[in-house]
């Protein structure tokens, strides 16, 4: 044999420290510092040098092992079934090879039938049923290990908590991906941005980092999906992986149906074409197709390598870059006075869509591109759907090119800006800047805060700009006849405006809480919060260390919400609210301060459907402290309906019966009263 060059060995162990790095930051930081595409060019180049001269095999090579190590944050489990990796190929002449290296293990020259199926981008999953119950999910780890996360799998709806099935064995074994659907994605990071906090690059990271939260409330807010794809059993009547795929629709789970049974390198070859562009219209991310042999007898025979299974394999699309042109830099503040610099571009067809700007984050990003007017920069969507510059290349430059640097006043109101030493972002601090009242009042009016219907980006900036209101309080103070002066705002859509905002005052303390865009405060957190802070008054005067003493709240929430209340202006704010009639007390702390009710002491309620913002249980509490009697269904002796979203038979049992229907809002009304 050859002597080895001593630049190879030099290579190879460079490549292991490279690859070893960027799998520490995936998998055990959920941090990752290096894209997919990249990964697996230095991969594939150390596979080839592995195999060109297999004594460079290290134990510790990339390719000798399944994953990393899970953190020790959540328990750690064995799999009962390891979770393997897939082997990945790029061009179809791979794709080739593979069936090639199956048919020849086989001992079989004809084409092996296959099934595809899009390979979703999120986190791999491990659920265990026993006697037809979910008793455990964990993460993937390092494929033989990984972490119970079970309370967060539970969240799922998607994931059946009880198998359909009739006679269901001791132990069924289930593996599928747990994702984040675009849109979903898109909100929270919306919501990210508006508390100041870092993005999630893509959401598989945005799942990753989801099911690995403490807090199963925050994994039930963000609405994880899931596809399942294998099933592991001893029944003799499923003998494929199609056949698995249908079994596994029919005992619960969400199947992604987009899948195809190929019989030749040609149906693969078009089902790789055909959604290599319809991917891009899909509600999820899918960053290639994995191909498995159909038949379990065949996957069994060929079995395994030390890391991946022999009889499947992952076709991956390419990352999509395109250069273009900076031809201006625009910067937008946020409602926390936060300055986002833009890039303009000449628009560029990147991934299906036509992008014309890209986000260029902060000045510190700024000065890393050392980005100039004119530049031509490499342009991608991270994660297939954020347009961001990704590099410049100075060598493009035109001469004489401005270099672009962030404004000393805000390019709003004109004030001066402040960047503090030890962030990234540069802030407008003048709380009358138009888009930071803009910015809040669109936060204080979205779904998560108060919802109040009718009120959106185009109205506020109309009511702002016409000086009708200059803060989130003076919404209450707003007339029909104000609103009425607007383009193209009539009395009825006027009069139903008022109505919302009249209505936001139920809302309960919460949401009020979250609706104040403290920075760093999300709906969650303000929940979290609000439960522990029974009122607005405690939470005021206690001090940094007794509101981070909650568990889930860091020393940085507390700080910035103790700030926040020290400062007068948002002191006022509270008070004109109070006196307009929002709820800054609890629900538990309205529970035991509601009197004995006479409209109420004695009659009988019935509570259906889902509330706007109070939990069943939250409603049955609060009527019986105020001397009313629940019961679940409803009969001739119910007094009143409480109705929600979706009450289905018992809203038309009552109507039939002439018993009084209230909603939560005249619910809070009459017990109020």
């Amino acid at each position: 044999m050859a002597e080895l060059p001593l630049f190879d060995g030099d290579r190879a162990l460079e490549l292991r420290r490279i690859l070893q790095k960027a799998s520490y930051e995936y998998y055990a930081l959920d941090a990752p510092t290096m894209e997919d595409s990249v990964y697996d060019a230095f991969y594939r180049e150390l596979q080839e040098l592995e195999s060109e001269y297999p004594f460079l095999i290290t134990p510790d090579s990339p390719t000798q092992r399944v994953g990393e190590r899970p953190v020790n944050q959540f328990v750690s489990v064995q799999h009962h079934i390891s979770l393997y990796s897939l082997d990945n190929a790029f061009t179809s002449n791979d794709v080739i090879a593979w069936q090639e290296r199956c048919q020849k293990g086989l001992e079989n020259s004809a084409f092996l039938e296959s099934v595809c199926e899009l390979k979703i981008d999120g986190s791999a999953i491990a659920l265990t049923y026993e006697h037809g119950v979910l008793v455990r999910g964990a993460t993937r780890g390092d494929g033989t290990s990984g972490e119970d996360i079970t309370t967060n799998i539970k969240t799922i709806r998607s994931i059946p908590l009880r198998l359909n099935l009739e006679n269901p064995p001791e132990r069924l074994e289930i593996r599928g991906e747990a994702f984040l659907p675009i849109a979903i994605f898109d909100e929270i990071n919306q919501e990210r941005a508006a508390q100041g906090e870092s993005l999630f690059a893509n959401p598989r990271n945005a799942a990753a980092g989801t099911l690995r939260q403490l807090d199963s409330r925050i994994v039930a807010k963000r609405r994880l999906d899931f596809f399942a794809y294998t099933i592991h059993t001893d029944r003799q009547d499923i003998t494929s992986q199609w056949q698995a795929l249908e079994f596994l629709q029919q005992i619960g789970f969400r199947v992604n149906p987009n899948k195809k049974l190929c019989t030749s390198i040609q149906e693969l070859q078009g089902y790789y074409d055909h959604w290599g562009t319809e991917r891009l219209k899909l509600p999820y991310m899918t960053d290639g197709m994995v191909i498995k042999l159909n038949h379990f007898s065949q996957q069994k025979q060929l079995g395994f390598t030390q890391k991946t299974p022999r009889w499947a394999i992952a076709w991956k699309y390419p990352a999509e870059e395109m250069p273009t042109i900076i031809e201006a830099v625009t910067v937008q503040v946020g409602r926390t006075g936060t300055l986002t610099p833009v890039a303009e571009l000449r628009p560029v067809l990147l991934a299906g869509t036509t992008v014309a700007r890209a986000t260029l984050h902060n000045s510190d990003r700024l000065a890393e591109l050392d980005l100039h007017i004119g530049d031509t920069a490499i342009v991608r969507k991270a994660g297939e759907i954020i347009p961001e510059v990704v590099r410049i290349l100075p060598e493009l430059r035109p001469s004489g090119a401005i270099r672009f640097v962030m404004p000393s006043h805000c390019p709003e109101c004109g004030q001066p800006v402040w960047k503090p030493e030890d962030e990234a972002a540069t802030r407008c601090v003048n709380i009358a800047c138009p888009a930071i009242v803009r910015g809040a009042i669109e936060h204080w009016v979205s779904r998560d805060a108060l919802d109040i219907n009718g009120i959106g980006e185009k109205l506020v900036r109309q009511l702002v700009s016409e000086n009708h209101i200059t803060s989130v309080a003076d919404l209450y103070d707003l007339t029909s006849e104000q609103l009425q002066t607007l383009e193209r705002m009539g009395q009825k859509s006027a009069d139903k405006i008022i109505m919302a905002i009249e209505q936001s005052k139920a809302k309960p303390w919460a949401r009020v809480l979250y609706g104040l865009g403290i920075r760093h405060v999300g709906s969650v957190n303000a929940q979290n919060i609000a439960d522990n802070f029974p009122n607005v008054e405690l939470l005021a005067k206690s001090s940094p260390e007794a509101i981070a003493s909650i568990f889930g709240i860091g020393e940085e929430i507390a700080q910035s919400i103790y700030e926040w209340f020290r400062k007068e202006a948002n002191q006022n704010l509270v008070q004109r609210l109070q006196e307009a009639g929002l709820q800054f007390v609890g629900a538990k702390q309205v529970q035991t301060a509601i009197a004995i009710n006479p409209q109420i002491t004695g009659k009988t309620f019935v509570v259906t459907g889902t509330l706007p913002t109070l939990k069943r249980d939250e409603a049955k509490d609060l009527i019986k402290a105020a001397g009313g009697k629940v019961t679940d269904s409803v009969s001739k002796k119910t007094n009143y309906l409480v109705v929600g979203a979706d009450a289905g038979s018992k809203l038309e049992k009552a109507q039939a019966l002439g018993i009084t229907c209230l909603s939560e809002e005249e619910l809070l009304k009459l017990l109020n009263d």
